[in-house]
């Protein structure tokens, strides 16, 4: 089980901007659950956006007006008679705050103002805030394209508030069978997956800056220059030095361990391991030894979990678990002890 707490620190990792000043305050609450914590997020958020200013855009209408207003239609003003009746049709653009970023907001506000899972005090604020965004309309969920959701100069402060909405919608929220919607007691484990990861590259990136620390595509050590058809070889971190490099490969699964049933014994799963290999491998195209991998797994309940070193044809291939329920203070000596692979 994962503390409430170890949650708030991985996405302080996973999104930068809430070690802001402004966010400073939630670190130091208690939080009974992840809706809680997530609520105050997005309270300090929504408050320090209000103050900087909403993000606006000009968004197109089209209206039949006896006033000029934008430019007139005229097919379509004759196709309707609207000049027998002095009228027009007009498009026109305003600038407003009714744009898709703050309906996202508004949205996942009114979401979590009506669960029970956040306290009172919470649920009051959200819905005080909601009020603010009062020319703000709200949206069907479903229709929501986030791959799509563009940010800029103007808009990149609503970056890391819209990633915590997507946790909301898309980790938290499920229907129910009479089509109304309730909260998850946990994100799903696609979602936490994806946090582990974003959690993990933010943490060394800060830790350790003396390391590169990134996603990396990794090349196919080919002999004759052929590549149709390969599959691309994507690590989740890499860190890399003037001499050495480890490649890491976060899991977060139910399940660590793969179990024989036949034999009635356990061990690291192969997939995985076969994965990291050929990572290792293909990266240390020399030969030389300084390429390591790691498969880094979040802690289950299993009784038996991954904690292995090997040395496989001159590489160091190891599987560690990564005990999120703990203190954290032990998950940062953990964490410590990952980066000293590198040495």
């Amino acid at each position: 089980m994962i503390r409430i707490k170890n949650v708030y620190y991985m996405l302080s990792y996973a999104y930068r901007t809430l070690n802001e000043e402004g966010y400073k305050s939630i670190q130091a609450e208690e939080f009974k659950n992840i809706h809680d914590l997530i609520a105050a997020i997005l309270i300090r958020g929504v408050t320090i956006q209000r103050k900087r200013g909403l993000h606006r855009d000009y968004i197109g209408h089209t209206e039949v007006t006896g006033n000029l207003r934008g430019k007139i239609d005229v097919t379509n003003s004759i196709k309707q008679n609207t000049f027998m009746m002095r009228s027009m049709i007009c498009h026109y653009d305003e600038f407003s705050e009714n744009v898709q970023l703050n309906q996202i907001l508004k949205t996942t506000m009114q979401l979590l103002s009506r669960s029970d899972e956040v306290k009172d005090s919470n649920r009051k604020k959200l819905r005080k805030l909601s009020l603010f965004l009062g020319n703000v309309d709200t949206l069907e969920i479903n229709n929501i394209k986030w791959s799509e959701l563009a940010y800029h100069r103007n808009n990149a402060s609503y970056k890391m508030l819209i990633n915590i909405c997507e946790l909301v919608i898309k980790g938290l929220l499920m229907t129910t069978d009479n089509g109304e919607y309730k909260m998850n007691q946990f994100l799903d484990d696609q979602h936490m997956h994806r946090l582990y990861e974003k959690f993990l590259l933010g943490y060394f990136k800060k830790e350790y800056p003396q390391y590169s620390a990134n996603p990396s595509q990794i090349d196919w050590n080919i002999d004759d220059g052929i590549t149709n058809f390969l599959p691309t070889m994507n690590s989740d971190i890499t860190l890399t030095n003037n001499f050495k490099t480890l490649i890491i490969d976060a899991k977060y699964y139910g399940k660590s361990m793969q179990t024989h049933t036949m034999y009635d014994s356990k061990s690291n799963n192969s997939n995985n391991l076969y994965q990291i290999f050929t990572y290792v491998k293909n990266k240390d195209r020399n030969g030389s030894g300084n390429v390591s991998g790691l498969i880094l797994y979040a802690k289950t309940d299993e009784e038996i979990t991954p904690n292995n070193d090997y040395q496989i044809g001159g590489n160091r291939i190891s599987v560690k678990t990564l005990d999120l329920g703990a203190d954290w203070t032990e998950i940062v000596s953990q964490l410590d002890n990952v980066a000293s692979l590198m040495q």
